[in-house]
C-alpha cells in the first residue's frame, strides 16, 4: 500500500539533496503502519503577490516562462525575503516588475500550491491604489479589464496558477460585492 489515510508514526528529514539560491530540496522519509513512504521536498519558502485593480481593470505583466516555452500573463509577485513581511515583498514586486506603487493593500487569500512536494507558502494580497511610478517602454505590463481576465483564464490563455487563484477569489469575494 503506497497511500494512506492515517497519519505516520513517524516523519524524518533524511537529507537536502539539492540547493541553489532558489529552492532547497529535502528528501523526507515518512513511516507509516506498515510501510514506508520517500518524498523529495522542494522548499521555495514564502511567496506573495498583488492584485492591483484601477477603475475594472488589471494590473498583468507579461514574462517569458521555460514550461510553457512562451509568454505568460501574470499578476506580479516572488520570494518573501527574510527581512520582509510578505505585505512588503508583494509591494516590493510590483514595482520591480511593473514601476506600480499601490498602497492600502488588503489580504485576499493564503494558501497552499501544493501539500506534498511543494513547500511554498503563498500570500496574496489586492489593492485598487496603484499608482504609475515608471513608464512602462517595453511593453512588459498592461491594465486588462477584469472580466476579459477572467475569460482568459477559462479559455486557457491565462494559465499561471497563482494568477489564476488570486483573479477567480478577487472576483467572487471582492467584486461581487
Amino acid at each position: 500500500m503506497d497511500e494512506t489515510t492515517l497519519l505516520p508514526f513517524n516523519v524524518e528529514t533524511r537529507e537536502v539533496v539539492y540547493q541553489d539560491r532558489n529552492q532547497r530540496i529535502s528528501r523526507i522519509i515518512a513511516q507509516f503502519d506498515g510501510f514506508t513512504k520517500e518524498y523529495y521536498v522542494s522548499d521555495h519558502g514564502q511567496r506573495a503577490a498583488l492584485l492591483a485593480v484601477r477603475d475594472g481593470e488589471v494590473l498583468l505583466v507579461r514574462q517569458y516562462r521555460l514550461l510553457i516555452n512562451g509568454i505568460s500573463y501574470e499578476i506580479p509577485g516572488g520570494k518573501v525575503e527574510e527581512d520582509e513581511t510578505p505585505e512588503a515583498a508583494a509591494i516590493r514586486e510590483c514595482i520591480e516588475e511593473t514601476g506600480v506603487q499601490c498602497s492600502n493593500l488588503k489580504p485576499l487569500i493564503s494558501y497552499h500550491p501544493s501539500l506534498d512536494i511543494w513547500d511554498n507558502y503563498t500570500h496574496v494580497f489586492y489593492s485598487e491604489l496603484p499608482e504609475e511610478t515608471a513608464l512602462d517602454s517595453l511593453n512588459q505590463r498592461g491594465w486588462i479589464p477584469l472580466e476579459h481576465c477572467i475569460d482568459m483564464v477559462v479559455t486557457q490563455q491565462l494559465v499561471d496558477g497563482l494568477s489564476i487563484v488570486a483573479l477567480l477569489t478577487y472576483n467572487t469575494l471582492v467584486n461581487k460585492r
